[in-house]
């Protein structure tokens, strides 16, 4: 027989309850980061934002360099130097502490690569010509398209380490150990990071989803606006849609501020476990 749920409380019943994890006069203040349309069905349309700044509380940070790779340049011109000095920071700041992080990823599928999943059948099997790309889901330039562009490459010492690597899927997080563990989020959980600022190609696909994965773990997420692109007429929506769902859209002016001015690194562990998968607090 198939198990019953347990009774579940309605929002109103459940806050008349002792909860540990709550603040409960807290809970029942206003949002200041709500907005309703009155006249709309059911104050229609909402919208929300981020109810945290990046200077509310000290952070354990990293940076994610998102497909910055030779093969995506010509849609980079804009945002290659934002993305410099950004780096440059990041770089700046982590000399001094243990708890500032810089990952590479490079998007490596290939028509050749044995897997054949939901994207090959949402993009579908035509498009591949050589001489005449259409379809997003492979790579077109080879091994050398793969590499991270040169301005803002790894280090000898940082690959060495680790921080680069290839993934096959949109978010960066989707790479596994022999283990079956996220690559990405077993590496940042061994320094404590809770909060990821996604900078590279392409906004609408791998930045996006790699804002999702990243929020879905437990990471405060910041999404440079003036430091991710696409191929796509996506831009300006992907953005709208990660400053109202899942992530803290900034400008390279606000994160290299940041990072110059008021970082404070946090103790591992203060707002974000490593004991379960969604990053809550470990017992």
């Amino acid at each position: 027989m198939k198990p019953q749920p347990p009774e579940i409380p309605t929002l109103k019943e459940a806050l008349k309850q002792p909860c540990k994890h709550r603040d409960m006069a807290l809970a029942m203040e206003p949002m200041p980061n709500y907005s309703n349309t009155p006249d709309g069905p059911n104050e229609t349309p909402i919208a929300f934002w981020a109810a945290w700044e990046l200077t509310d509380r000290p952070r354990r940070i990293a940076l994610l360099l998102d497909d910055c790779q030779e093969e995506y340049r010509a849609y980079a011109g804009d945002i290659l130097p934002n993305i410099m000095r950004i780096l440059d920071r990041f770089r700046a700041a982590q000399s001094g502490s243990d708890g500032v992080c810089i990952a590479w990823s490079a998007w490596s599928r290939r028509f050749d690569d044995g897997i054949s999943n939901a994207m090959d059948r949402w993009y579908g099997p035509r498009g591949l010509r050589p001489d005449a790309p259409e379809n997003a889901a492979y790579v077109f330039t080879g091994a050398p398209g793969l590499r991270p562009m040169a301005e803002i490459a790894p280090t000898g010492d940082e690959e060495a380490d680790g921080w680069f690597y290839h993934g096959k899927h949109l978010d960066m997080f989707w790479t596994f150990d022999e283990d079956g563990n996220s690559y990405l989020d077993q590496k940042l959980k061994a320094h404590g990071i809770d909060t990821i600022v996604i900078v590279g190609l392409w906004t609408d696909e791998c930045v996006l989803s790699t804002a999702y994965a990243g929020n879905s773990r437990g990471y405060d997420v910041v999404v440079v606006g003036d430091a991710v692109a696409t191929a796509t007429a996506n831009q300006q929506i992907a953005l709208k849609i990660a400053e109202s769902t899942v992530a803290k859209v900034l400008s390279t002016d606000d994160v290299v501020r940041y990072m110059e001015n008021d970082l404070v690194t946090g103790k591992p562990g203060a707002v974000k476990g490593t004991q379960h998968p969604d990053g809550r607090k470990d017992d």
